[in-house]
């Protein structure tokens, strides 16, 4: 009975040292695999979603093959490089929205009724620019534009004093 609990003896699990260092090298890389895509979903929470789901290899507890370990690495080297490049995708689009905001802000008479939210740009919080005339139709009529910015979510404020 003891022999079963000790690790170290390879006669214990009965296969060869090759074999043996070769899971623990898989193992080691699925284990920084999956430290790398946790951090590639926490880095992209808010703004993207990104698989983490992990299929059964087995109804069973068991041993994985060698084979299956490497389908495990495999498909985890393919979900990191799927969410790094729908990360690369949405910093791209929050950099134009970027641009398209500061061209906003600097000719709002050129963006009529344009609006950008914070989640456009990447930021937190759900507050947005506005192009909006100045005096409602007669601003309109005249071409006075302004850009009016919210100060945040609507019920926020209400929740806080609900919350008092």
């Amino acid at each position: 009975m003891p022999d079963l609990l000790d690790r170290n003896s390879l006669s214990t699990l009965r296969i060869g040292g090759d074999e043996r260092l070769a899971r623990a090298e898989l193992r080691r890389q699925i284990g920084r695999l999956e430290r790398h895509l946790a951090d590639i979903v926490v880095e992209a929470f808010p703004r993207v979603q990104i698989d983490t789901a992990v299929a059964a290899q087995a109804h069973e507890p068991r041993a994985l093959s060698l084979g299956e370990l490497e389908e495990i690495r495999d498909s985890l080297a393919a979900r990191i490089e799927e969410g790094s490049a729908a990360l690369r995708e949405r910093a791209g689009v929050e950099a134009a929205n970027r641009l398209l905001l500061e061209q906003l802000l600097e000719a709002p008479a050129e963006h009529k009724w344009m609006r950008i939210s914070n989640a456009d740009v990447g930021l937190p919080g759900c507050g947005h620019w506005h192009s909006r005339p100045r005096l409602g139709l007669l601003g309109m009529l005249m071409g006075w534009w302004r850009v009016r910015v919210s100060s945040g979510c609507p019920l926020a404020g209400r929740l806080a004093a609900v919350e008092r």
